[in-house]
C-alpha cells in the first residue's frame, strides 16, 4: 500500500505552498502556524488541518460553507501541480513491476476523486487494485483492503512519509517502511528508505 503525495511523486511542497497561500492574509504568524502544522501531520486530510486552523490558530467557527470553499481554492491550487510533479525516484519503476506481481494500492489524506483523477492523469489506474483517500482515514482504508483481499492486516505493508502513516498501520495491524525525507520523524527501528529504488530490499527484509 502506496501513500502518494511525497511516496509516489514528490508533490509534498506542492501542498505546503497552497497551505501559505490559503491562510497568508491572516497574517505571517497564523499562516507559519498552519504551515507548520501541516508539515507536522502529513498523510491526514487537508479538511482536519482546516478545522484545525480556524479552531486553534484563527479561534473563529469554520461553516460547512467556508470549508467547502477553502477545499475547492485548495483543488485549484494543486491539482495541476501534483499532476506534473516529479517521480520519487524509483517509484514508477517499482509500480510497474510490482503491479505485476501482487495487488498494489494507493492509501492517501488526499480527498478520492482528487486522488483518482491524479492517478488517471499520471497513467497509474491499471496499475493499481484500489486507489483511496480521505475522508476515510489510514487505518479503515487499511482494514478495507485487508478484507477486499480477504488476508490478515499483517500481511499488509504500508509505505509511507509520515508518522501519521506510520500510526495508521500500527492501528490496522499492517506493517510499515518509511520513506525519509530531510530530518526523521520516525521512531528508532522503524524500516525506513531513502526513495523506492531500495523498496524491494526493504521488503525483504521486513
Amino acid at each position: 500500500m502506496l501513500d502518494f503525495d511525497g511516496v509516489v511523486l514528490e508533490s509534498v511542497d506542492v501542498k505546503t505552498r497552497a497551505f501559505e497561500a490559503l491562510f497568508l492574509d491572516e497574517g505571517r504568524e497564523a499562516a507559519d502556524r498552519v504551515v507548520a502544522y501541516h508539515e507536522a501531520n502529513g498523510g491526514i486530510s487537508r479538511y482536519e488541518k482546516f478545522r484545525w486552523a480556524y479552531r486553534e490558530v484563527l479561534r473563529r467557527p469554520l461553516s460547512d460553507a467556508q470549508e467547502k470553499a477553502l477545499g475547492d481554492r485548495f483543488n485549484a491550487l494543486v491539482e495541476e501541480a501534483v499532476s506534473s510533479a516529479e517521480w520519487v525516484p524509483g517509484a514508477r519503476e517499482f509500480i510497474a513491476s510490482w503491479s505485476a506481481i501482487l495487488p498494489l494500492y494507493v492509501a492517501s489524506g488526499t480527498p478520492q476523486e482528487e486522488l483518482r483523477r491524479v492517478v488517471e492523469r499520471r497513467g497509474l489506474t491499471p496499475s493499481f487494485r484500489g486507489v483511496y483517500g480521505s475522508p476515510r482515514g489510514k487505518a479503515e482504508i487499511l482494514r478495507m483492503i485487508a478484507a477486499d483481499l480477504a488476508c490478515p492486516a499483517d500481511r499488509l505493508v504500508m509505505v509511507g512519509d509520515s508518522v501519521n502513516d506510520l500510526e495508521g498501520a500500527r492501528t490496522a495491524g499492517a506493517r510499515f517502511v518509511g520513506r525519509r525525507r530531510g530530518a526523521d520523524p520516525f521512531p528508532p527501528n522503524t524500516p525506513l528508505v531513502e526513495d523506492l529504488r531500495a523498496l524491494d530490499e526493504a521488503l525483504r527484509h521486513l
